[in-house]
């Protein structure tokens, strides 16, 4: 069957924001697949519920390649360049084999002093602030994720103001024109660092990709994949821990009992904490689009092919009471292993173990200084980041 009925989540509006649990629940309880208006003004369809969630994340009948969406569902492509996220099969591994060769566990491992000594700087700024008082996205969770990044990819120290709100404009406003106007200056500054590399190779990802790209023989990155790349790195690099920090301490400072379990045994919770933390609130809503390439039936509903624009509602599948025991409470000690926190399937997050280490490092060093951190805002009163892509608080104002 097809459903020609559409979910206005735009009708929806800031609670919807705020807490779309609940929406998404409903809409399980109802089936799988549900034709939407997101927020963003464009119709998709959407998938809830954890197994047919996960089974579309791996579905090779829908493409990740721009060239295959449909000219009338009025979205547009904001990222740069050809990336691992916007292409399908052969490509997409040619792309990941390249980039997987130079971001390897090793090098991320050798990281961890580095980020251990970066938290504890962020951290000695926050507790100078003579009201005790700070908001924990600007001090922490923002700069963090995006120096060590930019470290490891070898951007130089940038004005990270400008480029947050770039990349916050380009990956969540709710206006398409705002979005593409912050990727055209994303694109611009990465297009004369890349040229800088070329001239003044250093000891970093970019310098090491554009080595690959340059050697004779052997495979080759073209210029518009360095950017996407680059682009890849640098956005999605930070934009998902930013969040997975945020969130998680909120989730933590929320649920007294489970910070009190987790000061009580770090060794032992700390990485089990992290887990939960990315099923209970995970730091992307929906993944980048996906599009039809012939008709899909998923759990009885048929999604017409021609580029029709498909999303799957992680957070929900993380929440799905068939998958997770009593989703909607937040236990540290719960088994949360196949959360889809970082997607499924061949474009399963290539920097999940670099967001897991900032994670750890960040939520324990930060606990251990602040003995009495707390929330300074109420709950409700938290402004949430707009779209369906990221999740994540605008701010987090706390005290100690």
């Amino acid at each position: 069957m097809t459903s020609d009925a559409i979910v206005d989540l735009v009708a929806l509006g800031e609670d919807f924001t705020r807490d779309p649990y609940p929406v998404y629940a409903g809409l399980r309880a109802q089936g799988p697949v549900h034709r939407i208006r997101m927020p963003e003004g464009s119709d998709a369809w959407l998938v809830v519920g954890y197994e047919a969630g996960r089974a579309t994340l791996a579905d090779d009948r829908l493409s990740k390649e721009w060239r295959n969406a449909s000219p009338d569902l009025g979205v547009k492509q904001v990222a740069s360049g050809a990336t691992m996220l916007s292409s399908d099969g052969p490509a997409h591994t040619r792309l990941r084999k390249l980039v997987t060769r130079e971001f390897t566990p090793r090098r991320i491992e050798q990281l961890a002093p580095r980020i251990q000594e970066m938290t504890g700087g962020f951290l000695d700024a926050m507790l100078a602030a003579p009201d005790r008082r700070a908001d924990l996205v600007e001090a922490l969770s923002f700069p963090l994720p995006i120096t060590v990044i930019c470290e490891l990819i070898g951007v130089p120290a940038l004005d990270q103001d400008s480029f947050r709100q770039w990349s916050n404009i380009s990956v969540s406003a709710p206006v398409l024109e705002d979005r593409l106007a912050a990727a055209k200056a994303i694109n611009e500054y990465l297009t004369n660092l890349l040229a800088e590399k070329r001239r003044n190779p250093g000891d970093d990802l970019i310098s090491a990709l554009i080595q690959a790209a340059d050697e004779e023989g052997g495979d080759r990155l073209s210029g518009a994949e360095l950017l996407g790349m680059a682009w890849l790195l640098l956005v999605a690099g930070h934009e998902t821990t930013v969040n997975l920090i945020s969130n998680g301490m909120l989730a933590l400072l929320s649920h007294p009992e489970q910070l009190a379990a987790l000061r009580a045994d770090f060794d032992g919770l700390i990485d089990n904490a992290v887990e939960e933390m990315l099923r209970y609130d995970g730091p992307v809503e929906t993944p980048t689009y996906r599009f039809t390439k012939e008709p899909v039936e998923i759990g009885g509903t048929v999604i017409p092919g021609g580029g029709q624009l498909v999303l799957v509602a992680m957070a929900d599948a993380n929440r799905d009471p068939a998958r997770f025991e009593a989703p909607h409470r937040f236990d540290i000690r719960r088994d949360a292993r196949g959360h889809v926190a970082f997607g499924h399937g061949i474009h399963y997050c290539l920097g999940a173990p670099l967001a897991r280490l900032e994670a750890r490092i960040a939520v324990r060093t930060l606990l251990d200084r602040c003995p009495d951190l707390a929330l300074d805002i109420h709950p409700a009163a938290i402004q949430w980041r707009s779209g369906m892509l990221v999740r994540g608080p605008e701010t987090l104002p706390v005290r100690w």
